[in-house]
C-alpha cells in the first residue's frame, strides 16, 4: 500500500518527512495541501486530516500520523533506517531533533516565512533581526558539532540529519549563508549526494514559482 504524505514545497518541516520516506525506500506518494489558500485553516482538513492544522501528515493505511519526527520514528520502525545503530545512538538522535525543532527548524520557518511570504511592507525588521541572532547561535552549535565527523550522529545517516537540514536547503534568503558555515556545508552536500535525495520543490509539490505563475 502506498503511503501518502499531505504536504506541500514551503513546508520544511514537510520536506524532513518527505525527505526521510523518499530515502528510506518505501512506497510513497505525495498530497498537495494548498497552505497559501487556507486549506489546513478550513474546517474539512481540521476534522478529516489533522485537528492541529498543520502539515506534514502521513497516512499508512488506517493510521495517520502527525508531526515530522513522529513521522520519521515511524519510518525508522517500519524500515529498521535513520533511527541509530545502539541505544545510546537513538537517544543522541532524538536529542538532535528536539534541538533542532526548538533552535534550527522553528526559527528558520519563521524567519523565512516573515522575510518572503508576507507583503514588503508587513515585514517586521526588529523581530527578523532578532530571529537571525538566534539562528546564529544555533548555526554554530551545529557547524561546531559536525567538525571532523561526516553525519550528526554516527557514522550513518540518521534522523538527526534529516530532521536539523529541513530548512537549509531552500533557495529563498533568511539570514542563513552556507559559506560562512563550512562544516554544514559539507554536510548539506554530503548529504544531497545520497541515493534518492532531492530538494524541496522537487521532492514535494507546490512553491513560491508556482504561485507566481498564477
Amino acid at each position: 500500500m502506498t503511503i501518502e504524505l499531505y504536504c506541500f514545497g514551503e513546508s520544511g518541516n514537510a520536506y524532513k518527512a518527505a525527505l526521510a520516506l523518499q530515502l528510506s525506500g518505501l512506497d510513497w506518494t505525495p498530497i498537495k495541501v494548498d497552505f497559501f489558500g487556507g486549506e489546513t485553516r478550513g474546517a474539512d482538513y481540521r476534522t478529516q486530516i489533522n485537528n492541529m492544522g498543520e502539515v506534514p501528515v502521513m497516512v499508512d493505511g488506517d493510521l495517520r500520523l502527525s508531526q515530522s519526527g513522529v513521522i520519521q520514528d515511524y519510518i525508522s520502525e517500519k524500515t529498521g533506517k535513520f533511527a541509530g545503530a545502539s541505544p545510546e545512538e537513538r537517544r543522541e538522535v532524538l536529542r538532535w531533533v528536539l534541538w533542532d525543532n526548538h533552535k534550527l527548524s522553528s526559527n528558520a520557518g519563521m524567519t523565512r516565512f516573515l522575510m518572503n511570504f508576507l507583503p514588503e511592507e508587513k515585514r517586521p525588521q526588529e523581530v527578523i533581526t532578532f530571529m537571525q541572532g538566534r539562528l546564529k547561535s544555533a548555526y554554530a552549535v551545529l557547524d561546531a558539532h559536525l567538525a571532523g565527523r561526516e553525519w550528526i550522529v554516527g557514522d550513518a545517516l540518521s534522523n538527526a540529519d534529516l530532521s536539523c537540514c529541513g530548512y537549509l536547503y531552500y533557495p529563498e534568503p533568511f539570514g542563513f549563508v552556507r559559506s560562512d558555515w563550512p562544516h554544514v556545508d559539507a554536510w548539506l552536500n554530503r548529504l544531497s549526494e545520497v541515493p534518492g535525495w532531492k530538494p524541496p520543490y522537487e521532492l514535494m509539490p507546490g512553491s513560491p514559482a508556482d504561485r507566481a505563475a498564477t
